[in-house]
């Protein structure tokens, strides 16, 4: 590993630059005019797939996208499927990320041009898709190559899957999975996964994550006049139907965070004492919620308490009205419809259509007290189940084992409030264990304006995905 590790540390500004000519490719899937660039992006992992030796790389067309204004649909970005090793005496570890990125424009409050990536003083790596989720897919290529410059084969199998609709709901990619593990399909034999598409908890600590948050998304539909109305000419003659919303919404959860949809707590699993002691060991405190937010709102201050409901606990918020006046300025309407956007995260062993149920059925009674002419619809736009995972299987082990080396301390075993619905369904499709093995710091801005990946988590963070080969290699499946 030594050898390895030097050839990682030697190989630093060529890792960098292949990074910034990724963060070029302006990859945004969420974009119609961006697609090509998706798909642009794929065929340049391709190219290093096939120059590194992958053998049976492919561009698996996964269909179109259906697209809800009427236009033609889009062709879903290729999942690229790559091999690297095919000795049946060792383990077979696969390996997942995703290759297009979040939109950004400079007018959004970048302080420089977000698909140029640009090295600061501070070694900071500022552009758009640096921390998610191009640098952590390409620490899996670069650590293939850093055995390769340091003449170590690779101690275990890798099969890589590598997507380009993450950020606009992975459509296309369970079915293929599904498929996929299958016996005889690409991802039959596979011993292990791991998913490199998260986050430190905060900047100073490396961290394992073994738990996710599902999360179910609802509008709420009122509707009432057939028109907008003049409030001058009807206001306290006619049922508003903003007046309905702001009520429902209301009532779904209170200032404390509390969710008051009867029957939500029902199904969620107890605290055991075992997880209750891995909060003591973590490195985290109030003031870290505070220092995010910049604000001094966090709901209480004990830190057990704090975690429990960033990621182990439900929770329920309001996101939006879509149909109300919302620009600057004056205007006397009342709103013919409106619609109220919120969501529930969920957490094992909470059911999506159970959820489901007891908000349509908490709505329909609320809104039958309000004795309104107007009419309501509540809908799910879409609904992903959470996610744990066993922290004592050996692929656990191997990750701790291979943080300790590389950092030097022993790494928190974490949660997130977020979802990632992949990581459940590698784990249903294969039944193996998955684990999440960051690369980049909590304060790394995914998603936000002048997105970062450290330097040295980035080089560190290929040392470590080569590390963890290692004592995958090395760990007793007993």
């Amino acid at each position: 590993m030594e050898a390895v590790k030097n050839a990682v540390h030697e190989n630093a500004t060529l890792w960098i630059a292949r990074l910034a000519e990724a963060v070029a490719i302006p990859s945004v899937s969420g974009e119609r005019e961006r697609r090509p660039e998706v798909v642009r992006m794929g065929r340049w992992l391709v190219a290093h797939m096939q120059r590194l030796g992958f053998t049976d790389v492919v561009e698996r067309d996964i269909g179109e996208q259906t697209v809800a204004d009427g236009a033609a649909p889009l062709p879903l970005p290729p999942v690229v499927l790559g091999t690297y090793g095919t000795d049946p005496a060792k383990k077979t570890v696969l390996v997942y990320g995703h290759y297009d990125v979040q939109p950004a424009a400079k007018e959004d409050g970048w302080a420089t041009d977000p698909f140029q990536l640009v090295e600061q003083a501070d070694g900071r790596l500022v552009g758009r898709g640096a921390s998610d989720d191009k640098g952590p897919l390409m620490g899996w290529l670069w650590a293939i190559e850093a055995h390769q410059k340091a003449g170590v084969a690779l101690p275990v199998n890798l099969k890589c899957c590598f997507e380009g609709m993450e950020e606009s709901g992975s459509e296309g990619l369970d079915a293929l999975i599904a498929a996929e593990a299958q016996a005889g399909g690409y991802f039959d034999g596979v011993d292990a996964v791991c998913i490199s598409d998260n986050y430190w908890l905060g900047t100073t600590k490396p961290c394992l994550t073994y738990g996710l948050r599902g999360v179910s998304y609802f509008n709420l539909t009122v509707r009432g006049p057939a028109r907008d109305l003049h409030s001058g000419v009807f206001g306290g003659t006619v049922h508003e139907p903003m007046t309905d919303l702001v009520r429902l919404m209301s009532t779904l959860v209170d200032p404390q965070g509390k969710i008051l949809v009867p029957g939500i707590y029902d199904t969620v699993a107890p605290v055991t004492d075992a997880e209750r002691e891995l909060y003591k060991t973590i490195e985290f405190s109030v003031g870290d919620i505070n220092n995010a937010t910049g604000s001094e709102s966090a709901l209480t201050s004990d830190k057990a308490q704090l975690l429990m409901g960033r990621w182990r606990n439900p929770s329920l918020s309001l996101h939006g009205i879509e149909g109300a006046f919302a620009t600057p300025g004056s205007k006397t309407v009342i709103p013919a419809k409106v619609i109220g956007k919120f969501s529930i995260r969920t957490v094992p062993h909470q059911d999506p259509d159970e959820i489901t149920r007891l908000v349509k059925a908490h709505v329909a009674a609320e809104f039958a007290k309000l004795e309104s002419t107007n009419t309501i619809a509540v809908a799910c736009d879409h609904a992903g189940k959470s996610w744990v995972a066993d922290i004592n299987h050996w692929n656990f082990t191997a990750a701790i084992k291979a943080v300790k080396t590389v950092f030097g301390v022993t790494p928190d075993l974490t949660r997130e409030g977020g979802s990632i619905p992949v990581t459940l369904t590698f784990q249903e499709a294969l039944n193996k264990n998955v684990l999440l093995l960051p690369m980049g710091r909590g304060d790394d801005g995914a998603h936000s304006t002048n997105e970062k990946l450290d330097r040295d988590n980035y080089l560190r963070g290929i040392e470590l995905m080569a590390t963890y080969l290692h004592e995958i290699a090395a760990a007793s499946t007993a």
